[in-house]
């Protein structure tokens, strides 16, 4: 039955044996994954991956495996199966033609939306399905999963889909950008050599033929003469955005982390979600318990290092303007705040957008950004792009 997945996964490039197909089969037969598509999915993982380096070809290959699996009607499933309804349910999501989304209105602002949170999470004593106030899936509801709300806190779903939550109440997994990706093009990596300082550091270790000629001249005998390597003396400090409305830019931004760990020697890296906060990490996978905050970088990093923010500034303006509008967690802090800090402390500062530019005005968010961090330093992940910010970056 499961032959296709195991073929999939072969042809996208994972080592998975037999062995392990089988330990797979024997484990779905202990029952240790019975109706629940997250189960199966971590069990199919933890079964047949080795490395983590491997996770995204999995996502890929299972995704492929089992594409279209959704449009299987669900009676039909149920006469084979037996399945519980509410398992199938979740894929029912409510389509709204753009006349009825239209009709849909906000709650009225941040503080509002979350004062009706509390008040529906107190009231509501059961699960819901449809509707358009209690806290529950499939509806139209400001509260909860698989509908849709114009303005509302998403609850319990694994994406988005109409990118319109002012708060996501998940904890979600992103994952590392892969710096050993090798670039399409050198077009990158060509834009980023205009920014480079050279300098002669380290141990000598190059030959300087013209002090050498000097020098065997006036002795009369070979002397050679070395000198420390000419190197770039560029220091960068590089924000990464992760997850969300960056998905769709991942591929894109994993070749311009490959061509920045390359033409960069001096370069530490940190990822943030959405807006600069109190915090940020380096692993995704450890994003929760192992945080650094901002404060120690901006204490930590001098005035001479070029920072370098990628992200797409697409999220709820809330993010940006007021306390606790963080996508994932309560900030004291606005995100404004931190991101004029940010440029306080590393005036050679540029934000790469991988949006494309024209379409930028079209986001209120990314308008905020521009206006806080200044003219100019906001630049798209292009060729021009990434020209226009090395310049600004050398001046």
């Amino acid at each position: 039955m499961f032959l296709p997945f195991f073929d999939h996964l072969r042809r996208n490039g994972l080592p998975v044996s037999l062995r392990e197909y089988l330990t797979f089969l024997e484990a779905l037969d202990a029952g240790l994954s019975t109706h629940d598509v997250d189960a199966f999915y971590y069990l199919a993982r933890a079964s047949m991956v080795k490395s983590e380096a491997h996770l995204d070809r999995f996502d890929r290959a299972f995704a492929a495996a089992f594409d279209g699996i959704e449009a299987i009607p669900a009676e039909a499933v149920l006469q084979a199966l037996d399945l519980p309804r509410d398992w199938l349910r979740k894929l029912a999501e409510k389509h709204l033609s753009p006349d009825e989304m239209a009709e849909i209105e906000a709650l009225g602002g941040f503080d509002k939306l979350m004062e009706t949170l509390r008040q529906r999470l107190e009231e509501q004593k059961g699960r819901h399905q449809g509707g358009s106030k209690w806290i529950g899936t499939a509806g139209t509801s400001p509260f909860g999963a698989y509908g849709y709300n114009p303005e509302g806190v998403r609850i319990g779903q694994d994406r988005s889909r109409h990118q319109r939550a002012v708060k996501v109440w998940d904890r979600r997994d992103f994952r590392d950008f892969d710096d050993t990706r090798e670039i399409g093009t050198r077009t990158i990596k060509v834009a980023l050599k205009r920014l480079r300082q050279w300098a002669r550091e380290g141990a000598a270790e190059e030959l300087d033929l013209d002090n050498t000629i000097r020098a065997t001249a006036e002795h009369g005998y070979l002397d050679v003469k070395t000198r420390p390597e000419r190197r770039n003396a560029v220091r960068v400090l590089l924000f990464l955005d992760v997850g969300g409305s960056m998905d769709p830019h991942v591929h894109m931004v994993e070749e311009l982390f490959s061509a920045v760990r390359t033409e960069f020697r001096h370069l530490e890296h940190f990822y943030f979600h959405n807006c600069l906060y109190e915090g940020v990490w380096r692993e995704n996978r450890r994003r929760w318990v192992d945080r650094t905050p901002t404060w120690d970088l901006i204490n930590k990093y001098g005035k001479g290092y070029k920072c370098i923010f990628v992200g797409d500034a697409a999220m709820s303006p809330y993010e940006i303007a007021i306390p606790g509008g963080a996508n994932e967690h309560w900030n004291d802090e606005p995100g404004e705040t931190w991101l004029r800090r940010a440029v306080a402390q590393w005036p050679d500062f540029l934000w790469i957008n991988p949006v494309p530019e024209a379409h930028w005005r079209y986001t209120q968010s990314t308008q905020m950004i521009a206006r806080i961090i200044g003219p100019d330093r906001m630049v798209p992940l292009t060729l021009e792009g990434l020209t226009r910010g090395m310049r600004r970056l050398s001046r």
